[in-house]
């Protein structure tokens, strides 16, 4: 799955577009470089991914973000 479309679909799940339209959603995505992930994504290169997701859950704003998708996608 290409990352435009894994974006595509979490934005149209309500809720998961409302987070990743969040202050704290669009700041941590700033963060993050966006060749880098769409070429891990595209390789299929699970431990960059890993790492990158390791990188922005270490933060305080990472892990706000994490509670609010759980909420999104209903696992509170």
């Amino acid at each position: 799955m290409d990352f435009e479309k894994l974006e595509r679909e979490m934005r149209a799940t309500k809720g998961l577009g409302e987070v990743a339209d969040s202050p704290e959603g669009k700041r941590l995505a700033s963060q993050l470089d966006g060749a880098a992930l769409s070429d891990a994504v595209k390789r299929g290169d699970a431990e960059a991914l890993k790492n990158m997701l390791g990188r922005v859950l270490a933060t305080p704003e990472g892990r706000a973000l994490a509670e609010k998708v759980q909420k999104a996608v209903g696992n509170k």
